[in-house]
């Protein structure tokens, strides 16, 4: 139909008359109520607190549980997960966490590409484990909180790997190095009132970079030999040498112990003498008797034949058996 050509009773037909008009109006104003009553009331969960806006002005927080505010746009409410552990993650993304953890396969390599203080190249993953203290500021203070928040992350990091050596990042260092990007983050994140407080920073892998990771792992294995046969010597010296000190020490000692006893040996031999002399000097006739005697109690037994005759008597020549022992 041409509308050029419809007369003013044909438009009447689609015009609704007096009571359909009313009915559609009370239907429209029926949603309206409905819409600024649905708007009336909100729900905040257990680990969330709701920060209402009136006309874009901060007005109040609202505690977990049923709330009420005026309807939009009037009051906005903005719901913050302030017990909740938020997480951000560099040079990698979590598809799926569980048992058997799904990574993202898209390049990364932007973000966790970096230089080290010794002008070497690493590739650092990491995390960052955060939370929301104050909801005002995290909303207010700063207009892309996480974007922000990223940006932040990977400045320090980058700041904090070029100061040190790329055997640092990989091996030893680790831990110091995610310390420092913590403390750091926390004071920068009070600098710009974000709200945020820093629980961790986690290195999740560290790694040279692809084309170059093959010479890297044969100079990790030439370093792992040296160290290992360092061990090993060190372990062969304090073997042999402990052992031979103790043998050393227990020749000297032995050697002092012979020392000592032959020295008291001596002083006690001369103590000795001189008692005896000095006895022989008070007694002399005694003392000859005495060392008479001794020396023929050890003479006598080993003589075989012994002939006791009298001083005076003669003629004793016939008493000895010269051919004994002589054969004939």
């Amino acid at each position: 139909m041409d509308p050029q050509r419809l007369n003013t009773a044909e438009l009447h037909q689609f015009i609704p008359s007096g009571p359909q008009l009313r009915s559609v109006i009370g239907l429209i104003a029926l949603v309206l109520v409905a819409i600024v009553f649905w708007n009336l009331w909100f729900t905040v969960e257990p680990e969330e607190v709701g920060v209402i806006f009136r006309f874009g002005k901060y007005v109040r927080e609202a505690p977990p549980g049923l709330n009420f505010k005026l309807p939009d746009p009037i009051e906005k409410v903005i719901k913050v997960p302030v017990q909740r552990q938020l997480k951000e993650e560099f040079g990698f993304r979590t598809e799926l966490a569980g048992v058997r953890t799904r990574y993202a396969s898209r390049d990364l390599k932007d973000e966790s590409l970096m230089l080290t203080g010794d002008l070497n190249v690493a590739v650092v993953n990491w995390s960052t484990q955060y939370r929301i203290r104050d909801p005002y500021k995290f909303l207010v203070k700063v207009r892309d909180q996480r974007a922000t928040f990223r940006d932040m992350n990977e400045a320090i990091m980058r700041e904090v790997v070029g100061d040190e050596t790329v055997n640092d990042v990989l091996t030893v260092g680790r831990q110091e190095i995610a310390d420092k990007v913590k403390t750091r983050l926390q004071k920068l994140c009070n600098e710009y009132e974000m709200g945020i407080e820093v629980d961790q920073v986690v290195l999740q892998n560290v790694n040279p970079p692809d084309p170059v990771k093959p010479s890297f792992n044969e100079v990790n294995q030439a370093q792992q030999e040296r160290e290992k046969m360092i061990n090993n010597a060190k372990a062969e010296y304090n073997r042999i040498i402990p052992r031979a000190r103790g043998r050393a020490l227990q020749t000297i000692e032995k050697a002092k112990g012979y020392a000592t006893n032959r020295i008291n040996r001596a002083i006690g031999d001369a103590k000795f003498f001189e008692s005896i002399l000095k006895a022989y000097k008070m007694a002399p006739n005694v003392t000859e008797r005495r060392m008479y005697l001794e020396t023929m109690d050890s003479i006598y037994p080993k003589i075989k034949h012994k002939i006791i005759i009298d001083k005076g008597m003669k003629g004793i020549l016939p008493l000895f058996s010269l051919n004994a022992g002589v054969r004939p």
